[in-house]
């Protein structure tokens, strides 16, 4: 779907759920809440315009690694993206700058990623939604073993997740990460914080402290603020929460009618 406001901005939608927005004359444009707040992570991940290694799981229409390739020139990204016939139609409609310096791979994330080597990547962006919800083989401790593998040392694990009150599926991913970064953040809508409403909440993990500063300025003076959340808050969020397996693990929660409906 084209933007009126926008002359070469496009709006790509799955099972009518938004799914990715790309402005092609500017890359650096974010248009929806929770890619700005993985943009600021992007931003805050090392020192401006350095550019850096990242592995995405979940492709869509490439907004994240087209602002990668503007904000940080230089970079080696990888994208697995599960729907080849997306990957296809990006391609042709859509297509990257030559030097984006951007690899596309049509594979189930899983699979993929138990078969990257280790300490391959600065940063591991995971937003991978089969409709509206995250695949279950993506929700359990093993996966964010395998996450934590790929992640050179220092290496940040940032991950678009989606939730609500009273937040079982959320505690759940932040108590398996927790068995494997010893940095955890939350970055989230305060509504959303709050239990108010259904919302999107990024998840980071790592080995080293966190940026949360710099984040929290960047996400609060945000368009669209958000708050970070981290250390004693965060852990009073996770409360008694258990680690989920792959014999336990279950897709993120279906979404409430309309809460990412277009228009």
């Amino acid at each position: 779907m084209p933007d009126v406001d926008r002359r070469r901005a496009w709006l790509l939608t799955v099972d009518g759920a938004p799914q990715s927005y790309v402005d092609l004359d500017d890359p650096r444009h974010l248009e929806f809440e929770y890619v700005r707040r993985l943009g600021h992570v992007l931003d805050c991940a090392a020192e401006r315009g350095a550019p850096l290694d990242l592995l995405h799981l979940g492709g869509g229409a490439l907004t994240l690694p087209r602002y990668a390739a503007a904000t940080r020139p230089g970079s080696r990204q990888r994208v697995v993206e599960f729907d080849r016939g997306l990957l296809e139609l990006v391609a042709e409609h859509l297509p990257l700058p030559g030097d984006a310096g951007v690899e596309l791979f049509a594979a189930d994330a899983r699979a993929w990623l138990e078969a990257a080597p280790p300490a391959s990547a600065d940063v591991l962006v995971a937003d991978v939604f089969g409709g509206s919800r995250v695949p279950a083989q993506l929700t359990s401790v093993e996966y964010a073993r395998q996450a934590a593998r790929v992640l050179r040392p220092g290496g940040i694990y940032v991950a678009n997740l989606a939730d609500g009150a009273p937040f079982g599926f959320l505690r759940g991913q932040l108590a398996n990460f927790a068995t494997v970064f010893p940095e955890l953040a939350l970055i989230a809508e305060p509504g959303v914080l709050r239990g108010r409403r259904f919302g999107n909440a990024v998840l980071l993990g790592s080995e080293r402290e966190l940026p949360v500063g710099a984040l929290a300025r960047a996400c609060a003076g945000d368009v669209f603020p958000a708050r970070v959340e981290y250390g004693a808050g965060l852990a009073k969020l996770v409360g008694a929460a258990g680690v989920v397996g792959d014999a336990d693990a279950v897709a993120s929660p279906e979404p409430p009618e309309g809460a990412f409906s277009v228009g």
